[in-house]
């Protein structure tokens, strides 16, 4: 039986019909989407908690949505090792959840940023980059205004020793450069994932690089490294 993957809907979410075209008519996968008020999960493999505004980014991004009802199933289904990937305004959410360490600010020019970035991937001993060698260069959009990931001395030491960064932000050659930091996160982090590395939230947009036809399909290789992981589970 093939897996299911469920794509959560906030008021506000707006790359959710995005997310829900990668996995259902790019990869293929038997996909639907979740309503923020849903709390049954028992029929879902993996959850995807896409970009947007979730509740408008009042108060700050992620804060109001980690109220909702689906929430505490999140964390439950997270607990029990189910595989969980926030995407922008979803990683802001698992920040403000407690399933990931850090926060989001504004980023450093302050000024929304949409574009073409690169990201360097940093580990291929998780479950979302298990096809991606150590060192490759992703091609993959941003669009965000509070991507500024930051996190403490003492936190940043962990994330660095237990190689819980997944993505940085890098140059077209993978070099780590503080101009290619357009955001200004700590160390360049792009994406992080939990010490039990079935959770990973990032600021770029895989699910709109699935396609050459839009710029880049480099997106794929994060979805196909999920799906074959499921496959052996």
């Amino acid at each position: 039986m093939s897996a299911t993957f469920g794509v959560i809907v906030f008021p506000g979410s707006n790359c959710d019909h995005d997310a829900y075209h990668a996995m259902a008519h790019v990869m293929n996968a038997k996909t639907k989407f979740l309503w923020h008020k849903d709390t049954d999960l028992s029929d879902i493999d993996f959850l995807l908690i896409p970009g947007g505004f979730s509740y408008g980014d009042y108060l700050r991004s992620g804060a109001i949505a980690r109220f909702s009802p689906i929430m505490q199933s999140v964390i439950e289904f997270a607990e029990k090792g189910g595989p969980v990937l926030g995407i922008c305004n979803g990683f802001q959410i698992l920040l403000e959840a407690g399933l990931l360490p850090g926060a989001m600010m504004h980023n450093q020019q302050l000024r929304f940023v949409c574009k073409q970035t690169h990201l360097r991937c940093e580990t291929s001993d998780t479950l979302f980059t298990r096809n991606i060698e150590e060192g490759r260069v992703l091609q993959i959009p941003v669009a965000h205004g509070e991507g500024n990931y930051f996190t403490d001395e003492d936190q940043l030491k962990k994330l660095q020793d237990n190689d819980q960064i997944v993505f940085r932000y890098c140059d077209s050659q993978g070099k780590v450069t503080e101009e290619a930091n357009f955001n200004g996160s700590v160390d360049n982090i792009a994406g992080i994932c939990n010490p039990q590395r079935n959770i990973l939230g990032m600021m770029p947009h895989p699910e709109r690089a699935v396609e050459e036809l839009i710029g880049s399909d480099d997106g794929k290789l994060i979805f196909e490294s999920v799906l074959d992981e499921l496959a052996v589970a």
